[in-house]
């Protein structure tokens, strides 16, 4: 396949990937939207000039949202059919090639576009699946021989988290506040967050509803995931480390966590499935799954400081996942918990066996034992005020590029 709109080789949006997104056009309106190279195009625009007619189940011009919430409600058979329309009106010598009246109209320069939230999240839950993070962490705060909890190979741990402080990317976040207990004083102390951390994730996105008391299979799972995000779930270790036990993290986690604007669905990602990691010992029946049901998405972290250049700090791949989504998601809902449109699931931490492919600071300096050197001579331990953490991901595979752009987040002081 190759567009009518030009696109550098190494772009995240080729013609083989077709994004969702919701966008601000012109400061003037706001609807959802797709992506081809940095051309953002108007879908609303799109139906209005006929472009989806013949699509069934397509009733209402559900892209003037605010949210793809109601597009993506419309399940796979409707929001797969609108993805490879628009695959087909993209490619070169299509009829919207030469209807240049909807081309002004609809097509906008990158800069013209302000992104935004791309769903409305009614829940968030954050899983821990990854057993490189996993390992790391119980080395460092447990016994080193016995790094691994007893349940961790037998489930997918989770924590129900807080979907209103999730914000798309490019959002300013501010350093939280809450309670710490240094190991040489007595009595927990409040401030700001000494030891603030991101962690490298991706999450998925659910299409459906369902009812209490039902459950989702991990056959049935890819059907209820409309597609993914980049996720960088932002973590106040000092906060947490003291209020951890016994229920989780809480203000450690929900003073927020902040997402790529690009939904990428399955389908854009099924050239690159690849075969998840043995699970031993094995796992439960309703844990079981056929095919490869991973992904080769690789990933980057960047910091950049004030005035200060980009230093790529973690190279990782989302393939490392011990646990995969089909996994997750049943077991989120073999208790008959219900789901709902929107709802975001993150993978937890992603880290490889490679040091330079652990996904946190708390990991890459081993609890701030070896800090990192950025290029401008400074060191980091954790992430400082003003430091500003980019991710990245993308798949590449036979000449074939998908990629979900970036997720940004700067951080600020504490208010």
């Amino acid at each position: 396949m190759k567009s009518f709109v030009e696109y550098s080789a190494d772009s995240d949006f080729s013609i083989h990937n077709i994004p969702f997104g919701v966008a601000v056009f012109n400061k003037e309106y706001i609807g959802c939207c797709t992506r081809i190279g940095d051309q953002i195009v108007d879908l609303a625009t799109l139906y209005d000039y006929g472009y989806f007619e013949e699509i069934e189940g397509l009733i209402d011009n559900v892209f003037e949202a605010y949210t793809l919430n109601e597009f993506i409600e419309l399940g796979k058979p409707v929001t797969n059919a609108v993805r490879l329309k628009i695959q087909e009106l993209l490619q070169e010598d299509s009829i919207l090639s030469k209807d240049e009246k909807t081309i002004e109209e609809a097509f906008y320069d990158l800069d013209k576009v302000k992104m935004m939230m791309p769903v409305h999240i009614p829940n968030y839950t954050d899983f821990y699946s990854s057993i490189e993070h996993a390992t790391n962490v119980g080395k460092m705060f447990r016994d080193p021989a016995n790094a691994l909890l007893p349940n961790w190979k037998h489930l997918p741990v989770g924590y129900h988290g807080r979907a209103s402080s999730i914000v798309v990317s490019g959002t300013e976040i501010n350093r939280p506040k809450g309670q710490m207990k240094p190991a040489d004083v007595e009595k927990p102390v409040f401030g700001p967050c000494k030891q603030l951390d991101f962690e490298l994730e991706m999450a998925f996105i659910i299409n459906k509803n369902t009812e209490m008391g039902e459950s989702i299979s991990t056959k049935d799972a890819e059907d209820a995931i409309f597609g993914m995000v980049v996720f960088n779930d932002w973590s106040a270790r000092d906060i947490q480390s003291w209020e951890y036990v016994p229920l989780g993290p809480f203000l450690a986690k929900n003073f927020g966590s902040s997402v790529s604007p690009w939904v990428v669905t399955l389908e854009a990602l099924e050239p690159f499935r690849t075969a998840s990691p043995a699970q031993d010992p094995e796992v439960l029946e309703y844990l079981k799954f056929e095919g490869d049901k991973n992904y080769d998405i690789n990933l980057e972290v960047y910091i950049k400081p004030e005035n200060g250049e980009q230093n790529l700090i973690c190279e990782s791949n989302y393939k490392h996942m011990y646990w995969n989504m089909t996994q997750q998601l049943a077991h989120h809902t073999v208790n008959g918990c219900n789901v709902e449109v929107g709802d975001m699931y993150a993978s937890g931490t992603i880290s490889g066996n490679d040091p330079k492919s652990f996904g946190s600071m708390l990991e890459l300096t081993w609890r701030g034992q070896n800090p990192i050197t950025l290029n401008n001579g400074e060191e980091r331990k954790f992430i400082d005020d003003n430091d500003t953490v980019t991710m990245k991901a993308w798949a590449e595979k036979d000449g074939i590029r998908v990629g979900f752009g970036e997720v940004s987040g700067k951080i600020i002081p504490a208010k």
